[in-house]
């Protein structure tokens, strides 16, 4: 560790906390170097035993997926932002700058807001996927041999709206008030494919409540009452 003028910890969040440990018992380290690690939802908290040795720390967590294809998710890295949090102005601008070489662009993250900065985009991106797979297993017991070929230009079309649009780019059968046809989805859920069941009911319910929230001359109130029973 004495030879090192930057240490990055890339594991598991839990497992920080144990480097960290180990770190330290490693003894001083002498040139005071940035100790960073990737997680999304931890700040520099978890450091803060290296900081008191001395250590300039910092969290760097690249808002992109990863999922074991090195040289895509390299490319797609370059341009993509960057959520840095350091436990003082120099350890911010260190990190900014291991971003800078990474090709990205920094966007600081207070420390108290590292968990719901990260639940946004487990939100946006994890989430997504498990709504995709739900929708192309439902497809398959419809009967739709390759559901991806049918349901990927819906879902381009409706990211790329809702990136562009925001809320604004929300279409269907709930903006509609179409109570009768969220009705048969459901009916047709519960018989055919229970295990989307619950993830469609929370989804148009919480479609349906944000209508509201954002107009209030649309009124949701059959949608929410059947949805929330």
């Amino acid at each position: 560790m004495d030879a090192c003028d930057i240490v990055a910890i890339a594991v598991a969040d839990d497992a920080i906390p144990e480097i960290v440990r180990a770190i330290c018992e490693a003894g001083a380290l002498s040139q005071a170097p940035l100790v960073f690690h990737v997680s999304g939802g931890s700040g520099t908290a978890v450091l803060e035993p290296l900081r008191q040795m001395g250590a300039q720390t910092a969290a760097i967590h690249p808002a992109m997926t990863f999922t074991g294809d090195p040289e895509l998710e390299f490319k797609r890295m370059a341009g993509s932002r960057f959520a840095v949090t350091g436990s003082n102005p120099e350890s911010t601008l260190l990190a900014q700058s291991i971003v800078e070489a990474l090709g990205g662009i920094s966007v600081e993250i207070p420390e108290g807001s590292r968990a719901l900065y990260h639940a946004a985009l487990c939100h946006a991106a994890n989430h997504l996927v498990t709504l995709f797979a739900g929708a192309s297993h439902a497809l398959r017991v419809a009967g739709v041999d390759e559901p991806a070929d049918l349901i990927a230009p819906l879902a381009r079309a409706a990211l790329e709206n809702s990136i562009a649009n925001g809320f604004g780019a929300l279409s269907g059968p709930v903006l509609r008030g179409d109570t009768e046809t969220v009705r048969r989805h459901l009916a047709a859920l519960e018989s055919d494919c229970p295990e989307l069941l619950s993830t469609y009911r929370a989804m148009a319910l919480a479609t349906a409540e944000e209508l509201e929230r954002r107009s209030d001359l649309l009124d949701r109130a059959d949608l929410r009452n059947f949805l929330g029973e």
